[in-house]
C-alpha cells in the first residue's frame, strides 16, 4: 500500500508543479520579477568581480612595498 501512496504522491506533485510552472511562466508580473532579478544578479555579479580585481591589486601593491622594506 505504501508504494501504491507514494505514486499517487508523485502523480499529484508533478500535476501541481506544472500548473504552477504554467501560471508562472505566462504571469506578466512574474516576469518582470525574474528580469530585475536577473539583472541585480547581473550587476552585483560585475561589481563582485571589480573589488576583486580591486583588492588583488591592493595586495600587489602592498605585497611590493614589504618586499622593497
Amino acid at each position: 500500500m505504501a508504494g501504491g501512496g507514494n505514486f499517487v504522491h508523485r502523480v499529484m506533485s508533478y500535476l501541481v508543479n506544472e500548473l504552477l510552472v504554467d501560471s508562472l511562466a505566462n504571469s506578466k508580473s512574474f516576469q518582470r520579477f525574474a528580469v530585475r532579478t536577473s539583472k541585480q544578479m547581473d550587476e552585483l555579479s560585475n561589481l563582485a568581480a571589480k573589488k576583486k580585481e580591486q583588492l588583488a591589486e591592493q595586495m600587489k601593491d602592498i605585497s611590493n612595498s614589504l618586499k622593497d622594506r
